[in-house]
């Protein structure tokens, strides 16, 4: 989600009249930092990396840096206190100020730090920079009715607010009609979508919708939770040729007494119940879930309740996490916080149980024949092995030989898988056929274009040594909300 809000922010700047700058902060004269609050790790990121900025704009005048997302609504003035430097700050409900604050600061020649309280456009009416030719994400809802002690979402995010059907539909038809051939619907909790609108099965019918659209071939979705996961969901999935074998279903903690600590409203027997009905109906979903280790009261045997219910669900990836006290949740507030010495402990065994069972999972796929689609960016070394990577359609990652003819991003390629290892998969024979395809068009197009000059950077820039996300297990960055 804050990926997607990040081309939201791209696309206003672009419109604005700003272009992309490099990859560094060493050219760039605005640096957007869009954050988040879930986790201590994204404060000390955030003040890090703008005190190692300070030389950099001091020495560069009229230069600019904005903060945003989760942390800036949360932090606010705190911000431009401990980081006098930094220009704009704004909120996660007012993003579509941001270039009028960048040409306030300017003008005024102080900081701007605006904060609304309430949504004042839904994100996807605004204009965006979309990452990716192939494959896009499609917000159908926005902020959270939940409130989980560990969780300063809501606070930040505010209540859930649905978009109409055909709004989503409306856009996922018009990415279609540009390339795209995955789209991945996002929300806080995406399968309450229609809980203010009245109807407890606006999910499935939407999947059901993405279903009928002519072209789109892969369709995903993420985060559910547990209390809202119905059967007809399931059964939309199941049924729905286009929607992928595939669900990020998140646990927290197998302990139904730390779950009602939690206030998850759901209990273990609940959880196993829903993943045995997953698999019932698509025996080859490939499940992963969010963990965290160390939640206030966590005894031993509530530890072992959490191992229990990872080998019974056999997730193919788990995203795990120390937790990590957010003021202003009621958990931080909680007696018995567990010894860090303790959570790193478990934390431990936790991460060496679930690559057991990953790489386990993932042995079961050599063998299989399966399509990919190929992804720019996704394997690090394959230039030196001289391979490319791409996402099966149950979403695990898949390095393959280069085959004879020129493959781009968005094709297709059918491979067989030939050896496995507890993140990525490997098909070390060439494709036995490529598909060259509307998104590899549309990504060959794009790259055809002229250099952009520089002048712009979104995200988190690398300026110094990258910080390290010990807390999280794999993927680092991921923010465990619901």
């Amino acid at each position: 989600m804050n990926v997607h809000d990040s081309e939201r922010m791209a696309g206003l700047l672009e419109q604005a009249g700003y272009v992309r700058a490099g990859k560094d902060a060493e050219t760039a004269d605005v640096v957007v930092f869009n954050t988040c609050a879930v986790r201590e790790n994204a404060d000390n990121r955030l003040y890090g990396n703008l005190g190692q900025l300070a030389p950099k704009k001091a020495a560069r005048p009229g230069m600019q840096i904005a903060v945003g997302g989760c942390l800036a609504q949360k932090d606010r003035d705190t911000i431009t206190r401990r980081a006098p430097w930094v220009d704009v700050v704004f909120g996660t409900h007012n993003v579509g100020k941001l270039p009028v604050l960048l040409e306030r600061a300017r003008v005024q020649r102080e900081a701007q730090v605006e904060i609304a309280e309430s949504l004042e456009a839904f994100p996807s009416t605004l204009p965006t920079r979309r990452e990716s030719p192939y494959a896009a994400w499609v917000s159908v809802s926005v902020g959270c009715n939940n409130t989980c002690t560990f969780c300063i979402v809501p606070a930040l995010r505010g209540k859930e607010k649905d978009r109409r059907p055909g709004d989503v539909l409306a856009e996922v038809e018009a990415l279609v009609a540009e390339g795209v051939l995955e789209i991945t619907l996002l929300g806080q909790n995406v399968n309450a979508y229609g809980s203010d609108m009245g109807d407890r099965q606006a999910f499935s019918k939407l999947l059901r919708a993405c279903g009928r659209i002519e072209g789109l071939e892969r369709v995903r979705f993420t985060s559910p939770h547990p209390r809202d996961f119905t059967d007809d969901v399931i059964e939309a999935m199941a049924e729905t040729e286009n929607v992928m074998p595939q669900l990020h279903m998140p646990l927290q903690s197998g302990s139904s007494r730390v779950l009602k600590a939690m206030r998850r409203s759901y209990r273990q027997e609940r959880y196993l119940g829903i993943i045995e009905k997953v698999r019932a109906a698509m025996p080859d979903a490939a499940i992963s879930t969010d963990i965290i280790v160390g939640f206030p009261g966590e005894t031993e045997e509530d530890f072992q309740e959490t191992l229990h219910v990872v080998r019974e669900a056999r997730f193919a990836q788990a995203f795990t996490f120390q937790y990590s006290k957010r003021p202003g949740t009621p958990a931080a507030e909680m007696e018995g916080q567990v010894p860090k010495e303790v959570v790193q402990e478990r934390y431990e065994r936790l991460v060496a149980l679930q690559e057991e069972i990953s790489w386990s999972e993932n042995k079961r796929q050599v063998g299989r024949t399966v399509e990919v689609l190929v992804a720019e960016g996704e394997g690090r070394k394959d230039d030196a092995t001289r391979r490319l990577s791409g996402r099966a359609p149950d979403n695990r990652l898949v390095h393959f030989a280069r085959p004879a003819e020129p493959v781009r991003p968005g094709d297709m390629v059918t491979v067989e898988i030939s050896y496995a290892a507890p993140h990525h998969l490997l098909a070390e024979a060439p494709p036995s056929a490529v598909r060259r395809t509307r998104a590899g068009d549309a990504w060959e197009l794009r790259n055809a274009a002229p250099a952009e000059p520089k002048g712009v950077l979104l995200g988190l820039p690398t300026v110094g040594a990258p910080a390290s996300a010990p807390a999280a297990q794999p993927g680092g960055g991921g923010c465990s909300v619901c």
